[in-house]
């Protein structure tokens, strides 16, 4: 089985799937220090409970926080017995090279969503991630990340506007009944909800406009249904499309004889 893990700058994924079948999908909080016991500890209690075995032979990673790369390689080698493909590393293959501009690292996580984006809906794409920062990414008819755009993320936004505001309590992210609010929590609700419609509206529009050629938008993430509500936003919402994108890398990787 395969044991594919996406550690986001907020929450760390792990999905274990028999061939393309998700047997299970776990959610924990980011944290560096966490080491390879604690992961395992943690993982098999909850997989007990689930009862699915432990039989992984095989491990991939994508992650935008370098630095708990350590702990998952041990926690792949000292339970798993195998060497964990990392996404973004050079002994790890894509399936299309991303044609950006010379010398620069596209993030593991937009990688994993091309790769999974293609593989289900075709080219000429815009993925819209809703996740710490609200991603972009543009998929060529081939398949390749020829680049996109990086806004602040939704709860990172609430986040600033509370700390940076004195006056302005923290609120739950909704879709307010009406866009004029008659107290503060609905002014501040209407303002992110009807503040990021249009963002993803204008962003997907400016994007299309320049890339000159009709394009499906494919939407993940947790906030990605809320941002949907009756609004045609999106042509698709895809929720496990980041693990579908890792099982394509690492499917990718094992034809290639890489594994």
């Amino acid at each position: 089985m395969l044991l594919a893990i996406d550690c986001g700058n907020t929450n760390t994924v792990f999905s274990v799937l028999d061939g393309a079948r998700i047997l299970c999908t776990l959610r924990t909080s980011t944290e560096h220090q966490r080491t390879a016991d604690q992961y395992y500890v943690w993982l098999s209690t909850l997989l007990a409970h689930h009862k699915i075995d432990m039989d992984i032979t095989s491990v991939i990673i994508s992650t935008t926080v370098p630095r708990v790369v350590f702990n998952l390689r041990v926690l792949s080698d000292r339970y798993f017995n195998c060497r964990p493909l990392v996404v973004g590393k050079p002994d790890c293959l894509l399936p299309t090279q991303p044609r950006v501009d010379e010398g620069t690292t596209v993030g593991p996580d937009r990688l994993v969503n091309t790769a999974g984006a293609f593989d289900r809906y075709g080219g000429d794409l815009i993925v819209v991630d809703f996740g710490t920062a609200t991603t972009f990414d543009v998929v060529a008819e081939d398949g390749a990340y020829v680049g996109g755009v990086i806004a602040p993320g939704v709860n990172l936004s609430l986040q600033a506007l509370h700390e940076a505001a004195a006056a302005l309590p923290h609120v739950d992210v909704t879709k307010p009944q009406k866009v004029i609010g008659t107290n503060t929590v609905a002014c501040m609700q209407s303002g992110v909800f009807w503040g990021y419609v249009g963002l993803v509206r204008g962003i997907c529009e400016n994007i299309r406009a320049e890339y000159a050629r009709p394009m499906k938008i494919i939407s993940t993430g947790g906030l990605a249904p809320l941002f949907g509500q009756g609004e045609t936003l999106y042509d698709e919402f895809d929720e496990f499309l980041t693990i579908h994108g890792l099982t394509v890398i690492y499917n990718h990787n094992k034809d290639m004889g890489n594994i």
